[in-house]
Protein backbone atom coordinates (compact mmCIF):
# COMPACT_ATOMS: atom_id res chain seq x y z
CA UNK A 1 0.00 0.00 0.00
CA UNK A 2 1.45 3.64 -0.40
CA UNK A 3 2.90 5.16 2.47
CA UNK A 4 0.94 8.03 4.19
CA UNK A 5 2.58 9.77 7.26
CA UNK A 6 -0.09 12.24 7.35
CA UNK A 7 -1.33 12.95 11.12
CA UNK A 8 -2.25 15.55 13.57
CA UNK A 9 0.64 15.99 15.64
CA UNK A 10 3.50 13.42 14.93
CA UNK A 11 5.59 15.48 17.86
CA UNK A 12 3.16 15.39 20.74
CA UNK A 13 3.93 11.41 21.30
CA UNK A 14 6.96 9.15 21.91
CA UNK A 15 6.11 6.42 20.31
CA UNK A 16 9.19 4.62 21.72
CA UNK A 17 7.91 5.10 25.38
CA UNK A 18 5.65 2.55 25.37
CA UNK A 19 5.38 -1.11 25.86
CA UNK A 20 2.73 -2.27 24.83
CA UNK A 21 -0.41 -1.03 22.42
CA UNK A 22 -4.48 -1.86 23.04
CA UNK A 23 -6.41 -1.79 20.28
CA UNK A 24 -10.54 -1.14 20.09
CA UNK A 25 -11.03 -4.51 17.19
CA UNK A 26 -14.13 -3.45 14.99
CA UNK A 27 -13.91 -0.16 13.76
CA UNK A 28 -10.49 0.04 13.87
CA UNK A 29 -8.84 -3.64 12.75
CA UNK A 30 -12.02 -4.66 11.09
CA UNK A 31 -14.24 -2.69 8.92
CA UNK A 32 -17.69 -3.20 11.07
CA UNK A 33 -19.44 -0.60 8.83
CA UNK A 34 -19.11 -2.92 5.80
CA UNK A 35 -20.17 -5.89 7.81
CA UNK A 36 -23.04 -4.10 9.06
CA UNK A 37 -23.90 -2.50 5.96
CA UNK A 38 -23.67 -5.48 4.13
CA UNK A 39 -27.10 -6.72 5.71
CA UNK A 40 -28.69 -3.88 6.79
CA UNK A 41 -28.24 -1.56 3.69
CA UNK A 42 -30.11 -4.47 1.00
CA UNK A 43 -32.93 -4.38 3.67
CA UNK A 44 -33.63 -0.74 4.07
CA UNK A 45 -33.68 -0.15 0.38
CA UNK A 46 -36.19 -3.04 -0.28
CA UNK A 47 -38.37 -0.99 1.81
CA UNK A 48 -37.19 2.89 0.30
CA UNK A 49 -34.82 2.35 -2.33
CA UNK A 50 -33.56 6.17 -1.89
CA UNK A 51 -31.90 5.03 1.67
CA UNK A 52 -28.05 5.03 1.48
CA UNK A 53 -25.89 2.65 3.60
CA UNK A 54 -24.67 5.95 5.51
CA UNK A 55 -28.22 6.87 6.35
CA UNK A 56 -28.86 3.60 7.57
CA UNK A 57 -25.58 3.59 10.00
CA UNK A 58 -26.06 6.63 11.47
CA UNK A 59 -29.50 5.38 12.47
CA UNK A 60 -28.31 2.44 14.01
CA UNK A 61 -25.83 3.58 15.34
CA UNK A 62 -27.17 5.14 18.56
CA UNK A 63 -30.28 2.14 18.46
CA UNK A 64 -26.70 0.08 19.24
CA UNK A 65 -24.98 2.12 21.59
CA UNK A 66 -28.22 2.13 23.62
CA UNK A 67 -28.87 -1.84 23.48
CA UNK A 68 -25.26 -1.75 25.15
CA UNK A 69 -25.98 0.50 27.78
CA UNK A 70 -29.17 -0.68 28.77
CA UNK A 71 -28.37 -4.32 28.75
CA UNK A 72 -24.55 -4.38 29.61
CA UNK A 73 -24.31 -8.42 29.82
CA UNK A 74 -26.22 -9.13 26.49
CA UNK A 75 -23.92 -11.12 24.53
CA UNK A 76 -23.04 -9.31 21.27
CA UNK A 77 -25.19 -11.72 18.46
CA UNK A 78 -28.03 -10.96 20.72
CA UNK A 79 -27.07 -7.21 20.60
CA UNK A 80 -27.01 -7.11 16.76
CA UNK A 81 -30.29 -8.39 16.58
CA UNK A 82 -32.09 -6.11 18.99
CA UNK A 83 -30.24 -2.94 17.68
CA UNK A 84 -31.81 -4.26 14.01
CA UNK A 85 -35.08 -4.10 15.50
CA UNK A 86 -35.06 -1.18 17.23
CA UNK A 87 -33.64 0.56 14.33
CA UNK A 88 -36.34 -0.81 12.43
CA UNK A 89 -38.50 0.87 14.62
CA UNK A 90 -37.36 4.41 14.21
CA UNK A 91 -37.12 4.07 10.44
CA UNK A 92 -40.50 2.82 10.51
CA UNK A 93 -39.83 -0.38 8.47
CA UNK A 94 -40.90 -3.88 10.02
CA UNK A 95 -37.19 -6.17 10.82
CA UNK A 96 -37.82 -9.91 10.04
CA UNK A 97 -36.86 -12.48 12.56
CA UNK A 98 -34.82 -13.83 9.44
CA UNK A 99 -32.95 -10.09 9.03
CA UNK A 100 -32.32 -9.87 12.81
CA UNK A 101 -31.15 -13.08 12.44
CA UNK A 102 -28.69 -12.37 9.29
CA UNK A 103 -26.91 -9.56 11.27
CA UNK A 104 -26.75 -11.43 14.40
CA UNK A 105 -24.69 -13.65 12.93
CA UNK A 106 -22.54 -11.64 10.41
CA UNK A 107 -19.74 -10.96 12.85
CA UNK A 108 -17.32 -13.53 11.13
CA UNK A 109 -17.82 -12.52 7.98
CA UNK A 110 -17.28 -9.11 8.24
CA UNK A 111 -13.55 -8.05 6.87
CA UNK A 112 -10.34 -6.71 8.06
CA UNK A 113 -9.24 -3.17 6.47
CA UNK A 114 -7.15 -3.77 4.02
CA UNK A 115 -3.33 -2.53 6.14
CA UNK A 116 -4.67 -4.21 9.23
CA UNK A 117 -2.53 -7.62 9.19
CA UNK A 118 0.35 -5.66 7.53
CA UNK A 119 -0.06 -3.37 10.49
CA UNK A 120 0.16 -5.31 13.33
CA UNK A 121 2.93 -7.56 12.22
CA UNK A 122 4.84 -4.37 12.06
CA UNK A 123 3.58 -3.22 15.39
CA UNK A 124 4.35 -6.46 17.04
CA UNK A 125 7.79 -6.48 16.38
CA UNK A 126 8.21 -3.31 18.81
CA UNK A 127 4.96 -3.80 21.63
CA UNK A 128 2.63 -5.91 23.39
CA UNK A 129 -0.41 -5.96 21.52
CA UNK A 130 -3.88 -6.36 23.72
CA UNK A 131 -7.82 -6.10 22.52
CA UNK A 132 -9.89 -4.06 24.22
CA UNK A 133 -13.41 -5.13 22.40
CA UNK A 134 -16.81 -4.80 22.45
CA UNK A 135 -18.09 -8.22 20.88
CA UNK A 136 -18.76 -12.00 22.92
CA UNK A 137 -15.15 -14.05 23.12
CA UNK A 138 -16.54 -16.33 19.79
CA UNK A 139 -16.99 -13.29 17.96
CA UNK A 140 -13.40 -11.85 18.31
CA UNK A 141 -11.63 -15.45 17.62
CA UNK A 142 -13.74 -15.75 14.15
CA UNK A 143 -12.25 -12.07 13.69
CA UNK A 144 -9.19 -12.85 15.01
CA UNK A 145 -8.52 -15.69 12.32
CA UNK A 146 -8.52 -12.46 9.94
CA UNK A 147 -6.39 -10.66 11.32
CA UNK A 148 -3.38 -13.21 11.51
CA UNK A 149 -1.60 -11.93 14.38
CA UNK A 150 -1.61 -13.61 18.15
CA UNK A 151 -2.56 -11.03 20.44
CA UNK A 152 -1.09 -10.71 24.05
CA UNK A 153 -4.04 -9.99 26.14
CA UNK A 154 -7.81 -10.02 24.80
CA UNK A 155 -10.04 -8.53 26.55
CA UNK A 156 -13.81 -8.45 25.58
CA UNK A 157 -17.44 -7.42 27.07
CA UNK A 158 -18.12 -10.93 27.68
CA UNK A 159 -14.78 -11.32 30.34
CA UNK A 160 -15.93 -7.76 31.89
CA UNK A 161 -19.77 -7.70 31.63
CA UNK A 162 -20.26 -4.41 30.30
CA UNK A 163 -19.80 -2.59 26.86
CA UNK A 164 -17.37 0.56 26.18
CA UNK A 165 -18.05 3.71 26.70
CA UNK A 166 -18.73 1.89 30.27
CA UNK A 167 -15.56 3.33 32.76
CA UNK A 168 -15.60 -0.47 33.99
CA UNK A 169 -14.26 -1.46 30.52
CA UNK A 170 -11.16 0.69 30.80
CA UNK A 171 -10.62 -0.03 34.51
CA UNK A 172 -10.44 -3.72 33.71
CA UNK A 173 -7.70 -2.67 30.75
CA UNK A 174 -5.93 -0.76 33.61
CA UNK A 175 -5.58 -3.40 35.88
CA UNK A 176 -4.56 -6.21 33.26
CA UNK A 177 -1.71 -3.35 32.19
CA UNK A 178 -0.70 -3.09 36.21
CA UNK A 179 -0.67 -6.80 36.41
CA UNK A 180 1.53 -7.12 33.28
CA UNK A 181 3.70 -4.27 34.28
CA UNK A 182 2.94 -1.82 31.72
CA UNK A 183 0.85 1.33 33.79
CA UNK A 184 2.28 4.56 32.29
CA UNK A 185 3.34 2.35 29.27
CA UNK A 186 0.17 1.63 27.36
CA UNK A 187 -0.85 3.18 24.31
CA UNK A 188 -4.75 2.86 23.43
CA UNK A 189 -5.44 2.87 19.40
CA UNK A 190 -8.86 3.56 18.02
CA UNK A 191 -11.07 4.74 15.63
CA UNK A 192 -14.50 5.81 18.14
CA UNK A 193 -13.72 8.71 19.82
CA UNK A 194 -17.31 7.83 21.89
CA UNK A 195 -16.45 4.11 22.16
CA UNK A 196 -12.65 4.86 23.70
CA UNK A 197 -11.14 8.11 23.14
CA UNK A 198 -13.62 9.65 25.60
CA UNK A 199 -13.40 6.85 28.34
CA UNK A 200 -9.93 6.15 27.66
CA UNK A 201 -8.86 10.01 28.61
CA UNK A 202 -11.17 9.90 31.42
CA UNK A 203 -8.46 7.85 33.50
CA UNK A 204 -5.42 9.79 31.78
CA UNK A 205 -4.81 6.99 28.61
CA UNK A 206 -3.20 8.14 26.31
CA UNK A 207 -4.78 7.58 22.85
CA UNK A 208 -4.75 7.36 18.68
CA UNK A 209 -6.94 8.10 16.50
CA UNK A 210 -7.25 5.55 13.47
CA UNK A 211 -9.18 8.29 11.45
CA UNK A 212 -10.69 5.59 9.34
CA UNK A 213 -13.04 7.76 8.04
CA UNK A 214 -11.25 10.95 7.76
CA UNK A 215 -12.24 11.46 4.23
CA UNK A 216 -15.91 11.22 4.77
CA UNK A 217 -18.14 13.51 7.16
CA UNK A 218 -19.99 12.26 10.01
CA UNK A 219 -19.77 9.41 11.98
CA UNK A 220 -21.71 6.76 10.54
CA UNK A 221 -22.08 4.10 12.84
CA UNK A 222 -20.22 5.51 15.36
CA UNK A 223 -22.30 7.81 17.73
CA UNK A 224 -21.22 11.57 17.97
CA UNK A 225 -18.82 11.47 21.23
CA UNK A 226 -21.05 14.78 22.75
CA UNK A 227 -18.10 16.65 23.94
CA UNK A 228 -14.99 17.70 22.36
CA UNK A 229 -11.99 15.03 22.25
CA UNK A 230 -8.63 15.43 21.09
CA UNK A 231 -6.17 12.20 21.00
CA UNK A 232 -2.66 12.84 21.54
CA UNK A 233 -2.31 11.94 17.21
CA UNK A 234 -4.40 10.67 14.37
CA UNK A 235 -3.44 9.28 11.63
CA UNK A 236 -5.91 8.23 8.51
CA UNK A 237 -4.81 4.54 8.87
CA UNK A 238 -3.33 2.21 10.94
CA UNK A 239 -0.45 1.38 8.32
CA UNK A 240 0.13 4.74 8.54
CA UNK A 241 0.53 4.62 12.15
CA UNK A 242 3.11 1.97 12.52
CA UNK A 243 5.06 3.37 9.78
CA UNK A 244 5.43 6.37 11.81
CA UNK A 245 6.38 4.15 14.85
CA UNK A 246 8.79 2.01 12.92
CA UNK A 247 10.36 5.61 12.08
CA UNK A 248 10.30 6.67 16.00
CA UNK A 249 12.24 3.42 16.63
CA UNK A 250 14.61 3.73 13.62
CA UNK A 251 15.19 6.88 15.01
CA UNK A 252 15.98 6.30 18.20
CA UNK A 253 18.87 3.83 16.70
Amino acid sequence: MPRDLTALDLSALDLTAFGALSFDCYGTLIDWEAGIAAVIGPWARRHDPALTDEEVLVAYAENEAAVLRETPTILYPDALREAFRRTGGSLGFPVADADAEALGTSVPGWPAFDDSVEALTILQRHYRLIILSNVDRAGFAASNRRLVVDFDEILTAEDIGSYKPDPANFAALADRAADLGLTGRLLHVAQSLFHDHVPAKAIGLPGVWINRRHDRPGWGATPDPRMSITPDAEYPSLLAFAHAVEDAFAAQG
